[in-house]
């Protein structure tokens, strides 16, 4: 819902709070945020907070020095685990410059413009998160160690499984916070977890995996844990996968996912530094089941994309990207080649046909690809490119 400066205001009154954090995010997705005081916040929606713009990564190719953050009201949220007096809430922001206008670089700013140019072509987007992680215990003075908190298996069930009460924990406070968890399991790595989302509108869903990380990162250290997003916490054990859920129709209602996926695939290569943005992302990437190889099924093994047709409707799964991605700049990307198949009505090749078409083994292939790019050149802001291909 999109409140008004006086409704939050009311609302900032009604839950005692006295802490509003404004939460933005740098290029690679990690949340920053600063703490205002409540009697700021008519500035912050007049004239934005400032932030020192040189010292965030992507942040710091801008001809300002000054940036400054604009809370959208309808990402409101209590904190759930801070005092119930004295409570504190939480805004995801815009980033501007001194005139107003969005800043390039902000990548929630990038996904914005997506989706205008989605609605612009009569397409709407939805996509569904699925998130990996590990928890690990930590030693006596709280630093993490590689010792996985438990040793179950995929789906196994309690005592085995002893993140269950863990993962009931987070999704009840991500759901308090006004989001909708749908699935939790544990996953085929020991202390491997996995957290599903239903499918949303591009910007909630990003949104949505932003609070996610958020709250199993605080969860996990309240029980003496740390939680891994990386792409290979273990060498041996299976990786941590962002799998993305998307549906497309247009106008009409006609489900144009396919042509999307069609799209998608075309451009894999030259999105994939943004989909897996670190050395260890490589090393994942055929490991276990995820993909290496450009193509798809219906069967949903390790093949880059799982195409599933159920009740009239098609589901695509995209499963190269890494939870250590941008959910921001990934939707965006999405969007972009999604749109780019179903403009050109782009047929998929035959399943399995593309085998002999590898993803990126490294980094610095998948740098290259995206630097030579003109689908990424046109698309993404200077200063994004170079903070991922530099």
């Amino acid at each position: 819902m999109n409140y008004s400066e006086s409704e939050v205001i009311e609302y900032i009154e009604e839950e005692d709070a006295k802490f509003i954090r404004l939460a933005f995010r740098d290029a690679f997705g990690v949340q920053k945020n600063i703490s205002i005081m409540p009697g700021e916040i008519h500035k912050a929606f007049k004239e934005g907070i400032p932030i020192n713009a040189r010292v965030i990564r992507g942040f710091d190719g801008s001809s300002e020095s000054t940036l400054y953050l604009k809370p959208d009201p309808s990402t409101i949220s209590v904190l759930p685990w801070r005092p119930d007096s004295g409570r504190v809430l939480r805004m995801f922001c815009d980033v501007c410059d001194s005139e107003g206008k969005p800043f390039e670089a902000d990548t929630r700013n990038i996904l914005k413009k997506a989706v205008e140019a989605a609605d612009a072509a009569g397409i709407e987007f939805r996509f569904g998160s699925e998130m990996e992680f590990y928890l690990f215990k930590t030693d006596d003075e709280a630093r993490p160690t590689k010792i996985p908190y438990d040793e179950a298996g995929y789906m196994d069930i309690a005592p085995l499984d002893r993140g269950e009460n863990i993962r009931r924990e987070i999704c009840l406070i991500i759901e308090e916070m006004g989001l909708s968890p749908e699935r939790s399991h544990h996953e085929r790595g020991p202390g491997q977890n996995e957290i599903d989302f239903h499918y949303g509108k591009p910007l909630k869903a990003a949104d949505q995996i932003t609070t996610m990380k958020m709250v199993v990162s605080t969860v996990a250290d309240r029980n003496g844990l740390y939680a891994d997003f990386s792409p290979m916490p273990l060498a041996d054990k299976p990786g941590n996968g962002y799998h993305i859920n998307i549906f497309a129709h247009d106008n009409e209602g006609n489900d144009v996912v396919k042509y999307a996926a069609a799209g998608i695939l075309s451009k894999i290569k030259d999105i994939t530094i943004f989909l897996n943005p670190t050395d260890a992302s490589y090393n994942r990437l055929g490991n276990s089941t995820a993909p290496d190889k450009v193509n798809w099924s219906r069967n949903g093994g390790s093949e880059l994309m799982f195409i599933d047709e159920v009740g009239g409707k098609t589901r695509v799964e995209l499963r190269s990207p890494d939870a250590l991605s941008n959910p921001y700049l990934v939707n965006a990307l999405l969007i972009y080649a999604g749109l780019y198949g179903i403009e050109n009505k782009i047929s998929l090749p035959e399943e399995f046909s593309q085998e002999s078409i590898m993803l990126p083994k490294s980094r610095k292939e998948a740098k290259n690809m995206a630097a030579n790019s003109e689908f990424i050149r046109g698309i993404l802001p200077s200063g994004i490119i170079d903070k991922y291909i530099s």
